[in-house]
C-alpha cells in the first residue's frame, strides 16, 4: 500500500491483522517518494505484490489552488507510476479518489458514470489520476469516497473533539451536505476488493457510509456521541458556505450512490451515525483512558 502516515493506511493495518494468510506492506516516505520516479517503480517493485493499493495522495484541498505543480505531479504522475509499477508485476492496482470529481451541485447521489465536473485543482488533479492510473494498467479498480474521518491522524472528528475543549460554541458550516466515511469501513470495503476476482475488472465504484447529513449535523452528533462517553462536547451554530470562505469552493451536495459495489461486492458501509459512534468511542477511551459502556444509553 502506498502511504504509510494516513488515515486508511492505519485502518487497513488493523484490518489485514484480522484475515489470516494476509500480509499488509504499507510504503512511504522517506524511501517512497511519489514525485520520484526511480523511487515508487523500485519500492513496489521490490516488494513483489499480489495488489497494489494507491492511496498516497496530495489531499490539501486549499493549498492546492497555489501548489498546482505539486498536486499534479503527485495526483497523476505519481499515481500513474503506482499503477504503471503495479502492470509490470500483473497485478492489479485500488486506487483511492474523491467525490470532489463532481461539481457538487446534483440533487441526486452521483453515480459512477454521472458526468464528472470538479470545481478544485484538487478535484480536477484527482480526475485526472483517475484516468492516468486506468491508462497505466488494465487491471485497475477505483473507488471514490468522501468525507473520511477516523480514530486515527488529523480528521474533522477528532478536530473537533480538540476545539469543544476550548470553545462553548463552534461555527460550523450547515449547507453542504456529504457522506460522512470512516476510515475503518473504507479499509473493510479495500479489503473486500483486494481478495475478490472482480479486483481484475476494470471498474470505478462509490464507497461511502450510508446516509446523507451535512458538516452541522456530524458535528452535532459527534458531540452527542462524545457526552455520553464522558468526553467534550460543544454547542453547535450553522453557517452558511458563503460566511466561511476558503481559497477553495466546496461542493454544496456531494453524496455518492453506492449501490453498485453492493451490488458486486455484497457490502454497503455502515449507517454514518453507526460509524461515528465506533470512531469517537475509540477516541475517547485513547484520550481518557476509558469509556464507561452503560453510558451508551444516552445515545438516541
Amino acid at each position: 500500500m502506498t502511504g504509510k502516515n494516513g488515515q486508511l493506511a492505519a485502518s487497513l493495518v488493523e484490518a489485514a491483522a484480522l484475515v489470516p494468510g494476509v500480509e499488509l506492506v504499507t510504503v512511504g516516505r522517506p524511501e517512497f517518494e511519489l514525485t520520484d520516479a526511480a523511487s515508487v517503480t523500485e519500492t513496489i517493485l521490490a516488494q513483489l505484490p499480489d495488489i497494489v493499493v494507491s492511496a498516497a495522495a496530495y489531499t490539501s484541498v486549499d493549498r492546492a489552488e497555489f501548489q498546482q505543480d505539486l498536486a499534479y505531479e503527485i495526483n497523476v504522475t505519481g499515481a500513474a507510476l503506482v499503477a504503471e509499477a503495479a502492470a509490470m508485476l500483473g497485478v492489479p492496482v485500488i486506487h483511492l479518489s474523491t467525490d470532489y470529481v463532481f461539481s457538487g451541485t446534483s440533487s441526486a447521489p452521483y453515480r459512477e458514470d454521472d458526468e464528472p465536473g470538479p470545481k478544485t485543482f484538487y478535484g480536477y488533479s484527482k480526475l485526472r489520476g483517475e484516468h492516468a492510473v486506468a491508462g497505466a494498467n488494465p487491471l485497475h479498480v477505483i473507488l471514490r469516497t468522501s468525507w473520511v474521518y477516523s480514530p486515527f491522524g488529523h480528521n474533522f472528528a477528532r478536530t473537533m473533539l480538540r476545539l469543544a475543549k476550548e470553545r462553548e460554541t463552534i461555527d460550523i458550516v450547515a449547507d453542504q451536505w456529504g457522506n460522512p466515511t470512516s476510515a475503518l469501513a473504507l479499509a473493510a470495503a479495500v479489503m473486500m476488493v483486494s481478495t475478490h476476482p472482480g479486483r481484475t475488472i476494470p471498474s470505478i465504484y462509490h464507497v461511502a457510509g450510508t446516509g446523507e447529513t451535512n458538516w452541522a449535523n456530524l458535528a452535532r452528533y459527534i458531540f452527542q456521541v462524545s457526552r455520553a462517553y464522558g468526553g467534550p462536547s460543544a454547542n453547535v451554530r450553522d453557517i452558511t458556505t458563503a460566511e466561511y470562505r476558503t481559497p477553495a469552493p466546496r461542493p454544496l451536495h456531494s453524496a455518492l450512490c453506492c449501490d453498485k459495489f453492493e451490488s458486486v461486492f455484497d457490502w454497503r458501509a455502515p449507517p454514518w451515525q453507526e460509524s461515528v459512534e465506533t470512531v469517537v468511542r475509540r477516541i475517547i477511551a485513547e484520550e481518557y483512558g476509558h469509556v464507561d459502556p452503560e453510558e451508551s444509553e444516552h445515545l438516541q
